[in-house]
């Protein structure tokens, strides 16, 4: 498809391209948890401007609620862990106790004191005595070996209580950080559901209308600049990405979802590259700051295209100046132009990939490209 056809493909944009675009509307925005109304007072690009800023303060505090999700779930396998091993060590422990404590009684029944030299001076069998110095040698190492493993098993024991506290208390932690990232995450929504409430029909109808032209604008400028001027095959694993990414077409944008049955920005790109054979991180930010980066002139499909300047939204490039992503809530799964939200930078999961001799972009479902980007449409879910 040529640049033009991927622009009629464009139904809604963000509001942030609105603001990117128009020099005029680039002052602060109002301080999240603002009363909506403020922003129904206003012009419409006042109101996308509020609209864009209450979506950016939701978007990352999703994102810092994925991540912190991440870390909770790895602090939880690793405290499970510890506590196995240190369950293995305090077994250990009571079976060194044990066999100190049998070594104890016998050396008070005088089972083990009694010297090899004082053997040799009674026996009658100096030979035979001789003999029996070896097992009683083994005897007393042995005994030496038992005082060692209980003084090695009551260490470990230490150890591992100390690393297990410490484990259980970062997960404590993690949690109840999850759970405050979980309230402000609901209350940035509340405050975006109260500015759509605030807004009437018309309101609605001519902020889409803005979004619609100032993509085609941006995405104009983009093909303009030559950046998307080449087609270059992607990778056997970036295609299957491709695949799979176009497959979850039409379902539900939902927070911290990584399928099958919803998602969001970022749970969609992990997955396909996931169900490609690659693990990414699960973040935007995480995978625009740990993947290899690539210029826009080199994209290719299967590779991510990060947006915003905190990299708080995330879309997986199709070829032909398009993505698929997951927009916002109320929103769903769809086929959108790359300049669909103000971009930050390009990142390719998989570098070492070798480019498939030829490449077909597999056939769009039906309505791929229809619905909001943003979510406007409807009262986002809470």
């Amino acid at each position: 498809m040529s640049g033009r056809i991927a622009r009629t493909l464009c139904t809604a944009a963000t509001a942030a391209v609105v603001v990117a675009a128009s020099p005029a509307l680039a002052e602060p925005s109002p301080a999240p948890g603002a009363p909506a109304r403020e922003g129904a007072a206003q012009g419409v690009p006042g109101l996308l401007k509020r609209l864009r800023s209450l979506y950016q303060e939701a978007e990352k505090a999703g994102e810092r609620y994925n991540g912190t999700a991440g870390e909770l779930k790895k602090q939880t396998a690793e405290t499970k862990q510890l506590n196995e091993r240190l369950a293995a060590a305090r077994t250990a422990l009571t079976g060194a106790r044990r066999d100190a404590g049998r070594l104890a009684r016998e050396q008070y029944q005088g089972r083990t004191d009694f010297s090899v030299y004082m053997r040799l001076l009674l026996a009658r069998n100096p030979q035979q005595a001789l003999d029996q110095s070896h097992v009683l040698a083994r005897a007393q190492a042995g005994r030496a070996a038992t005082v060692g493993r209980l003084t090695g098993a009551e260490k470990r024991a230490e150890d591992l209580a100390a690393k297990s506290r410490a484990a259980l208390e970062r997960q404590r932690a993690l949690t109840k950080e999850h759970k405050e990232q979980r309230d402000a995450l609901r209350s940035r929504m509340r405050d975006v559901e109260a500015m759509l409430a605030s807004l009437s029909e018309d309101q609605l109808a001519r902020l889409t209308e803005l979004e619609r032209s100032t993509t085609a604008k941006a995405q104009d400028a983009l093909v303009a600049s030559g950046a998307l001027s080449s087609t270059r095959p992607p990778s056997k694993q970036g295609g299957e990405a491709v695949r799979y990414a176009l497959g979850q077409i039409g379902k539900p944008y939902v927070w911290g979802a990584v399928g099958p049955e919803s998602y969001d920005c970022s749970g969609l790109t992990s997955t396909a590259w996931s169900k490609a054979g690659r693990a990414i991180p699960r973040t935007s930010q995480e995978q625009w700051r740990r993947l290899p980066r690539v210029p826009l002139a080199s994209l290719r499909p299967g590779d991510l295209v990060i947006y915003f300047p905190e990299a708080t939204h995330v879309a997986l490039y199709i070829g032909d100046g398009l993505v698929v992503q997951a927009p916002r809530p109320g929103a769903a799964v769809k086929v959108s132009p790359l300049a669909s939200n103000p971009l930050l930078g390009a990142v390719r999961p998989d570098p070492d990939g070798e480019p498939l001799d030829t490449y077909t972009l597999p056939k769009l479902p039906e309505g791929a490209a229809e619905g909001s980007d943003t979510g406007y449409d409807a009262p986002p879910a809470g």
